[in-house]
């Protein structure tokens, strides 16, 4: 029986290696460990006890303040001074302070190039499977597993079986990545993929673009998967070109490969969904959400920050204004996204519609500061969970939904279709 396309990017990390199967135990050679100013001090504190001084290697180490970044109290402020200390101490490479080159983590490695195909990559955070959009492998672990990949460069694994997603045709309209992970979670649930990759296939993957990609990827974990993974295309190999990241190594899957089960979504069927509180899996088309008000309105994340989502928010906002009573909060992901974001007008076309426009942080989609909901309050996010107090107090709700979504909520007061607010 053949590989997937994850077991051969193992198998290739693994010493002698040339075969892995599901539910084996390998311990990997890492291209990359990363970890935030929440996650970086546990693995800091537990680094010592590996009996290394230095890191493997300090090209192959990511530190980003993001979650509580800038920070928000003195606490938040002793997280990120622990974690700076340790990257000057170490001479780490790629850290990123805020202000200097930021973002949120999962924009921000890809944006810079640290990450390529047939990648092996683990994060102290369980949305680093983002970068299976570039053809990596890569997912997240508990901060000791990331101390541990910091002193020997290697992480252990029990090889995932997988689900095959096969995408057919194109999305049409307001229809884009958020829809889609949307709609496949609600279609197998929150644990319906629980410790598999999440494999793409299919004609369809070709009408995607890389930061729908991303999106799907990102929220492979949503589902409870090990991690999500997509074919290396033209369309992945020009952005890897482009971001400068090393030369890619293209795994396919073997035509023999073993799944566990296979999804088929046709992506023009869709429409626009929301994700109702308080599951990421409690899916709904958006014209069939009824009557919900809404507070604030969130948009950003390592989900749904990047440019492409900043131009939809801006395309659908452009020359009208926020609900009253509504509050937007719009969050580019990186500094590079704020800036174009800057030079194209979008910001410009935030602000005279009335949203607070952020400097790329976290903040919100955990709970964490700038956008905490009261009891009772209800918002629309573009952010990748929606649990029970997950944006601030437990009786409050937060509707998941794409760029597209959010704005026009934003705009109506309440949970609507972009289609009300499409321009003729």
């Amino acid at each position: 029986m053949g590989m997937t396309m994850t077991q051969k990017i193992l198998a290739a990390h693994v010493a002698g290696g040339a075969t892995v199967r599901a539910g084996e135990l390998v311990m990997a050679k890492l291209d990359l460990v990363l970890a935030n100013d929440i996650t970086a001090p546990v693995a800091i504190g537990e680094f010592p006890k590996f009996g290394r001084e230095r890191v493997f290697d300090r090209t192959k180490v990511a530190l980003v303040p993001d979650h509580f970044a800038p920070n928000k109290d003195i606490k938040a402020a002793a997280q990120c001074a622990c974690m700076r200390a340790f990257a000057r101490a170490q001479d780490i490479e790629n850290y990123f302070e805020v202000g200097h080159d930021c973002g949120v983590e999962h924009a921000l490695l890809p944006e810079k190039g640290l990450v390529t195909a047939g990648d092996c990559v683990i994060g102290a955070d369980s949305h680093t499977c983002t970068y299976g959009a570039l053809g990596a492998f890569s997912t997240g672990v508990g901060s000791t597993d990331a101390a541990a990949g910091m002193a020997t460069g290697e992480a252990w694994f029990r090889v995932p079986s997988a689900i095959k997603v096969v995408l057919r045709n194109a999305p049409r309209g307001w229809v884009c990545g958020k829809d889609v992970v949307l709609r496949l979670i609600g279609m197998i649930g929150v644990a319906g993929a629980r410790y598999q990759s999440l494999e793409f296939a299919g004609d369809g993957v070709a009408a995607l673009g890389m930061d729908d990609r991303f999106t799907i990827a990102n929220m492979a974990i949503e589902a409870g998967a090990k991690n999500g993974i997509f074919p290396v295309d033209d369309t992945c190999r020009a952005y890897l070109s482009e971001h400068g990241a090393k030369p890619p190594r293209a795994f396919a899957a073997d035509a023999d490969a073993e799944y566990e089960r296979e999804v088929e979504i046709d992506l023009a069927k869709l429409k626009p969904v929301v994700a109702f509180p308080h599951l990421p899996s409690n899916v709904r088309d958006v014209d069939e959400a009824g009557d919900v008000p809404i507070d604030q309105v969130v948009i950003g994340s390592c989900t749904n920050g990047r440019i492409s989502d900043m131009r939809v928010a801006a395309e659908i906002m452009r020359g009208r204004k926020v609900a009253p009573g509504v509050r937007c909060i719009v969050i580019p992901a990186t500094q590079r996204v704020w800036l174009q974001s800057m030079e194209e007008g979008l910001l410009k076309t935030f602000a005279e519609a009335g949203c607070v426009v952020s400097t790329p942080t976290c903040g919100p989609c955990l709970g964490g500061y700038m956008g905490i909901l009261a009891k009772g309050e209800r918002c629309v996010a573009t952010t990748n969970r929606n649990f029970v107090g997950r944006m601030g107090h437990v009786e409050s709700e937060v509707y998941l939904a794409s760029p597209a979504v959010a704005a026009a909520s934003a705009l109506a007061g309440r949970i609507v279709a972009p289609a009300d607010w499409q321009r003729s």
